[in-house]
């Protein structure tokens, strides 16, 4: 029986050839691998279990360090966002967590906590994201207080996050870097800055700690590039089949709204494959597909459930294969497209699609 349910095919193989080449990029550094997001839209579980070589694993949240427990792995995991609430600090401690600190309210409820062993802490700087971490005229204050605390694993990690590293021509990151040397200069402790752009672009900011997310699963932080450029394979094939094929005739509108009229007559694959299953809207007469090797427009709107492809005189048929985006066909295009970022495409895939991952878990 035909399965219309779209799949997400997890190469497992590729991934750990994306950690390799990451380490090769910076093979002094340690790996904090991360994995937030449900592993950008990867499955955080399988990839953990994947990445057995990274120092330690990257979340946002504790929600998700406890899914990871849960799920066995038993490897340092750092919260990337701290904690928010001071009664969850008896829950890090018994799960062996670790924690960013970014603003004063935390590292002052951090030290008049109660706890029954010390956490290890990352203290994070803002050197100029301006986003999160604490201010630059805070830092000797909270870094001595903090060290002296028994709440405290020591010595402290110092890290701080990037605004513009995938921007070469922008001064931002070099002052970053600068600022953080310069608040940082003296004190005890591995310092931790590159993103993935970073790993690729900064070589000067690798340090004792790197933090790939985007990169390990193939996929290109930079604007105008792709993964496979920076030697990346992609993780990620998502995929569905055709459920329909039907002819259209010159003058004929297709999809809500009529926004794509036949201007001669040709054939319509139809695809189960919509924004409910986090395919974006925006590919709508935007976009290709691949059938059967070969590169095809969406025409029309998308739909919550269905796309519409012009097959001209190709010879598809119902169940044949629909590649969305993978290897050939690679999720960078897609995203520029539809004027938004790979991050977002992959994170967007929801429950409706099958996973698979290879080789199985």
């Amino acid at each position: 029986m035909l399965s219309r349910r779209p799949q997400a095919t997890i190469d497992l193989t590729a991934l750990e050839h994306n950690f390799a080449r990451v380490k090769q990029l910076a093979p002094d550094s340690k790996v904090l691998a991360v994995l937030k997001a449900n592993a950008y839209g990867h499955g955080m579980l399988a990839v953990a279990q994947a990445l057995k070589q990274a120092d330690a694993l990257g979340v946002a949240r504790l929600d998700e360090a406890l899914a990871l427990r849960a799920g066995g792995i038993a490897r340092p995991i750092v919260l990337l966002e701290g904690f928010f609430h001071a009664d969850e600090l008896a829950q890090i401690v018994a799960s062996n967590l670790q924690l960013v600190i970014h603003h004063r309210e935390q590292a002052e409820a951090l030290l008049a906590a109660s706890l029954d062993a010390p956490v290890r802490v990352w203290l994070k700087i803002d050197t100029g994201m301006h986003r999160l971490g604490i201010y630059p005229h805070e830092f000797n204050e909270l870094y001595q207080r903090l060290s002296k605390s028994r709440n405290v694993q020591g010595p402290l990690r110092l890290m701080s996050h990037f605004a513009s590293s995938d921007e070469l021509d922008k001064p931002a990151t070099a002052n970053q870097l600068a600022l953080f040397s310069q608040i940082t200069k003296g004190c005890e402790g591995e310092h931790s800055l590159a993103n993935s752009a970073a790993v690729l672009n900064w070589p000067q900011s690798h340090a004792d700690w790197i933090r790939p997310g985007l990169i390990l699963y193939g996929v290109s932080p930079m604007a105008d590039a792709a993964g496979c450029e920076h030697g990346l394979k992609p993780v990620m094939t998502l995929s569905s089949s055709v459920i329909a094929v039907r002819e259209v005739k010159a003058g004929d509108a297709v999809g809500y709204g009529g926004s794509w009229i036949a201007a001669h007559n040709s054939c319509l694959a139809v695809v189960a494959m919509g924004y409910g299953d986090g395919y974006p809207r925006g590919a709508g007469n935007n976009a290709d597909v691949l059938i059967n090797g070969k590169r095809l427009p969406i025409v029309g709107r998308v739909s919550m459930d269905m796309i519409t492809v012009d097959i001209g005189n190709e010879p598809v048929a119902v169940g044949d294969k629909v590649i969305l985006w993978g290897a050939d066909l690679a999720v960078e295009e897609l995203a520029r497209r539809v004027d938004t970022i790979p991050y977002e495409l992959l994170c967007n895939i929801t429950s409706r699609v099958q996973f698979c991952y290879t080789p199985a878990t």
